[in-house]
Parts: structure tokens; C-alpha cells; sequence
């Protein structure tokens, strides 16, 4: 390895003991890839444990925790007791090579996708129409009830449960990307007048407590817990850096292990308000004041990017993305001094596809997540 790049390889301690190899990280990406039911397909497996060979954290796709929250084709579950089989071939091949197995626990909320759930229902904070995923036509979410809040809430623990027996290192709540948590908190898809709508923070507080409460029990200390989160989103009103101010103040009280920020680009600029023109992640890492470590994410594709992105001094972990859907050798190849080899580009002339399930590869095709290409198209 290029004395250079060592310090993407120190390790990382978490606030509850645990120790990470690197300061990778797996991201969680939608591999569309599972089987219909829920439970993990072997091309699934496969690609899952060559992403993660060489990550010190690994994170699985966004898991549902009920029925009622699937928001997308080929999304794995851990909603029911049968699901633990399925999701301990997952654990298994995320920590076969030494990363840490987590789980994501995930509801899509309104953007929970009709044709994919029981009686082709979608529920949220508030009712409205909305166009998610793959759809070609908005569908309409109801306003989910209090029995509905709280059955959500004990389904996160469940799925912390569950997860626990299938043999992963720990969990990583999905409160980001507009999904069911972060709805809650947001001023856009939250409009209730009740206890929910009042206090916004109240539904993710409730989702963490009981999800601390679950590993405590079933679990020893060292298992983790992480937390996702969207710093920011383009509505308005909707959740702003001063909101997420606010919230990170009550989530770093709280026993987790570690945050993760959603970024589309690890240096995005903040767009409106008083803390305009300063980097998202350089005021969450303020905010956090190092009471747990700071995952970071955004179009990293190459190993200098990636060493900027740790030597900032605004995040302790780097998750990768598509630059492990391109190239799944990509940490190794830094550790081997290899780097002149990593391939940074989708080609979709590649007659391996990159060694990618199908329907993922399909998706990277059609232009369906932004990459670097090496054909003209779709850029």
C-alpha cells in the first residue's frame, strides 16, 4: 500500500467497545435483488459478500420491518419470524471476511409502493399523492393511525430482534431519504395536530428507544446501532440544516454507535438559510462533537477522493457506493497498491457486468443512479 492511504486503513473504535477494521463502509443499496417474498436470492448473497469482503463496516439493503412499509421490488424483509433463516445467509456473507454485518431497518411510509403491499395500501404521516421509486403514476397514502404508529415502532424492535438471531453484528435505522422516519420529522409530509405532528422528533426518539431497549436485551455490547439520516431536502418548508441542528442534539443522547449523513455529494453546500455556503458535513461534524462517529457518502469513485474525504478531519467512516457496484475490489486494490487498476466507470459493453446481479445491473444501465459511463448515454 502507498504510505499515503494508510490512514483509510486505521482502525475506528465505536462508543460501545466494538472496534472497525478500516474506515469503510458498505453503503446500503437498493440491489432490487431478493426474491418476491422477501427472503435473500444467491445472486443477492453473492454480490453482497464481494461488496463487503474488504469494508470494516458492511450495511445490507434497506430491510422492511412490516408488510405495510415495502417500497420497492426486490426489497429483502425481516417482518416475520420466517425471515431470520433468509436474513443469516445475508449476516453470513457481509462478515465472512471480517467487516462488521449490519442490518438497515427501513419502512418506506408514503412512499411504500401499492402493488408491493397487502391490499394495496401505502401510510404515512399525513395522507398525500406521491410518486416513488419505479412508478410511473403518483399513487395516494393515508394518514397512518396511533394502533399503526405504534405497531411500527414495536416492529423496529422486532426487527432488531431478529436480526440479532440471524447473526448480525448490529442495526442501522433507515431515518433518511424520505422514508417513514424521516417523514415524521419533516415539516413537508408531516402536517398531523396530534402528539406525532407537535413533537416531529417524537416518532424516531421512540424507534431508537425501543430499538436500544431490544439489543439490551437480547444482544451482548457490543452490538451496534446506527442511525441514517437526510441532513436537509429540497421542499419547502421541509426539513432545513436548522431542524437537523435540533435533532442531532436529542439523537447524540442517545446510546448509538454512530451516525450516518445522506449525501448525494460528500461536499454539497448548504443551500438556504443562516449556515448557507458551508458544507453539510463540516456542520454535522460540529454538531456531533465527537460523541460518536460520522459516517460520510456522496459520488466517491476514486481512492484520492476518499482520502480527502477522511483527512477533512469531518467524518471518522466513509461509506461506498457505486464505486463498489463498479468495482468490488476497489478497498484491495487501494491496500495492494493497486490503484491504477481500479475501474471507476460503468461500461455496460463489460461481458462480466461487473459482476452485478442482474436487475441491478439493469438499473445502472437504464441510467437509473448517476455514474460515471464510459458511453455517451445516460450521463
Amino acid at each position: 500500500m502507498d504510505k499515503e492511504y494508510e490512514p483509510l486503513f486505521e482502525t475506528v473504535p465505536l462508543p460501545n467497545g466494538a472496534e472497525l477494521r478500516n474506515r469503510f463502509v458498505l453503503a446500503p443499496l437498493t440491489h432490487v435483488t431478493s426474491n418476491d417474498d422477501g427472503t435473500a436470492s444467491d445472486a443477492e448473497v453473492e454480490y453482497l459478500e464481494k461488496r463487503a469482503q474488504d469494508a470494516g463496516l458492511a450495511l445490507s439493503a434497506a430491510t422492511n420491518v412490516t408488510d405495510l412499509g415495502k417500497s420497492f421490488p426486490g426489497q429483502p424483509s425481516i417482518a416475520h419470524e420466517s425471515d431470520i433463516e433468509s436474513q443469516r445467509r445475508v449476516a453470513h456473507a457481509l462478515k465472512k471476511n471480517g467487516a462488521k454485518a449490519i442490518l438497515q431497518i427501513h419502512h418506506g411510509g408514503v412512499q411504500a409502493l401499492p402493488r408491493l403491499t397487502p391490499n394495496g395500501d401505502s401510510a404515512g404521516p399525513s395522507p398525500m399523492t406521491i410518486q416513488s421509486f419505479d412508478e410511473t403514476e403518483a399513487h395516494n397514502a393515508r394518514e397512518i393511525s396511533e394502533d399503526e404508529i405504534q405497531e411500527t415502532i414495536k416492529a423496529f424492535g422486532e426487527a432488531t430482534r431478529r436480526a440479532i438471531e440471524a447473526g448480525f453484528d448490529g442495526v442501522e435505522i433507515h431515518g433518511a431519504n424520505h422514508y417513514i422516519i424521516h417523514q415524521f420529522v419533516s415539516p413537508h409530509f408531516n402536517q398531523r395536530t396530534d402528539q406525532w405532528g407537535e413533537d416531529r422528533y417524537l416518532f424516531a426518539m421512540e424507534i431508537v428507544d425501543e430499538v436500544v431497549r431490544t439489543a439490551a436485551h437480547y444482544a451482548d455490547e457490543n452490538f451496534i446501532i446506527g442511525y441514517r439520516f437526510s441532513p436537509d431536502e429540497p421542499q419547502n418548508p421541509g426539513i432545513n440544516m436548522e431542524i437537523t441542528e435540533e435533532f442531532l442534539g436529542k439523537l447524540t443522547e442517545h446510546p448509538l454507535d454512530y451516525l450516518h449523513a445522506s449525501l448525494g455529494q460528500l461536499h454539497s453546500e448548504t443551500r438556504i438559510g443562516k449556515y448557507q455556503g458551508i458544507e453539510r458535513i463540516e456542520l454535522l461534524h460540529k454538531w456531533i462533537d465527537g460523541r460518536m462517529p460520522l459516517v460520510g457518502i456522496g459520488s466517491i469513485f476514486t481512492p484520492d477522493e476518499a482520502l480527502e474525504g477522511i483527512e477533512s478531519g469531518n467524518i471518522e467512516l466513509l461509506a461506498l457506493g457505486r464505486a463498489l457496484l463498479l468495482d468490488h475490489n476497489f478497498i484491495n486494490k487501494i491496500k495492494d497498491g493497486k490503484t491504477d487498476e481500479i475501474i471507476n466507470t460503468f461500461d455496460p459493453d463489460r461481458t462480466d457486468k461487473h459482476e452485478l446481479p442482474d436487475p441491478l445491473w439493469q438499473q445502472l444501465n437504464k441510467g437509473f443512479y448517476p455514474l460515471p459511463r464510459k458511453d455517451s448515454q445516460k450521463q
